[in-house]
């Protein structure tokens, strides 16, 4: 729940509406929580459309766009009048989801966007060979197989926490930005407004983002052996026997495509959707071998599928805490 975008828009939204009821009108603090609120409902939806068939995500997503984006211009252009004969608690839910629309309807219009040169992409990647997924290999030393990728080593919760830290000082700036150049704002209109936003904020927080994260990708060999797993990151080799392995998480597909270990001594989450793959290969991970799926189950790990992704994760039933006292040193999994 906590990991849902959804979930903290609708969270965001309450607090500023509880700060406009309160007297706190579009002061900083209950319109920053607008702006991420917004934000929040359009990466929702747009995360949703992705997710859809084609014939059915791309309709919702361009009807949605145009649906909101005239409902804005509707508002702020025919709606004043009608707006000062609400009540105060009326005209704030109005203000709350009006200032909350911007940033919802920017990410919606800049993911259409996203789609329309997605589409651009496979046209032009049409004339090119199709890019092929990555393939297990065999080990060097024969002992199972190897995938070699690159990967950034960083946590789910640090990826959220990295996303809203972008999102707070962009916010901060098109908020600024909005109050320079209200007087222009007002004659260009939302939509165009909307735009400019997303192409002088929203498009160099994007391309930043992606820079940095390209440059803490370091090389990662994955290899699942007979009865051990090993890990070589940067120049940092971990060998985990399977017996001791306490959680595994495979998830080949999407921009979040990673993997995750958990064992004793061993706590790695490595991303390999933020990191652009070489020319000539599809970005995402093979499926795991059919080998370690047998070996991991006979470890004594139990697997849970998700469709969603093609996610497999592996557990342990009666995990314990790496830091649980009397845990047999014979079963650590230090770095080698």
């Amino acid at each position: 729940m906590l990991r849902r975008p959804l979930f903290w828009g609708v969270v965001l939204l309450a607090a500023a509406l509880a700060a406009t009821l309160a007297g706190d009108d579009l002061s900083f603090f209950p319109f920053l929580l607008m702006l991420v609120g917004g934000w929040c409902f359009g990466f929702a939806f747009v995360g949703l459309t992705l997710r859809m068939p084609n014939r059915t995500g791309v309709p919702l997503h361009i009807g949605v766009a145009v649906v909101l984006a005239a409902l804005m211009i509707v508002v702020v252009e025919f709606a004043g009048p009608w707006l000062a004969t609400l009540s105060e608690p009326v005209r704030a839910v109005v203000v709350v989801l009006q200032m909350a629309a911007i940033p919802a309807a920017g990410w919606i219009w800049l993911g259409l966007l996203s789609r329309v040169t997605s589409v651009m992409s496979r046209r032009d990647a049409a004339k090119r060979p199709a890019p092929v997924l990555r393939t297990w290999e065999r080990a060097p030393s024969g002992d199972g197989s190897e995938l070699r990728v690159d990967a950034v080593e960083m946590r789910m919760r640090a990826l959220t926490l990295a996303i809203v830290g972008m999102i707070l000082p962009a916010g901060l700036v098109a908020f600024v930005l909005m109050v320079v150049f209200d007087d222009l704002a007002m004659r260009l209109g939302p939509r165009i407004v909307i735009i400019a936003l997303g192409l002088l904020v929203g498009l160099p927080v994007y391309f930043v983002f992606t820079a940095c994260a390209r440059r803490r990708s370091v090389p990662t060999v994955i290899e699942f052996g007979n009865d051990e797993l090993r890990l070589t990151v940067g120049s940092v080799h971990h060998r985990v026997p399977y017996r001791d392995l306490d959680r595994l998480l495979w998830r080949p597909r999407s921009d979040y495509a990673r993997i995750e270990v958990r064992a004793e001594g061993v706590d790695l989450s490595l991303l390999l959707g933020l990191v652009t793959p070489p020319r000539g290969v599809e970005r995402g991970l093979p499926g795991l071998p059919k080998r370690a799926f047998r070996r991991l189950e006979l470890a004594g790990l139990s697997v849970d599928r998700s469709r969603r992704d093609e996610v497999v994760t592996f557990s342990r039933p009666d995990t314990r805490s790496s830091s649980a006292p009397g845990r047999d040193a014979r079963r650590s999994a230090t770095p080698s």
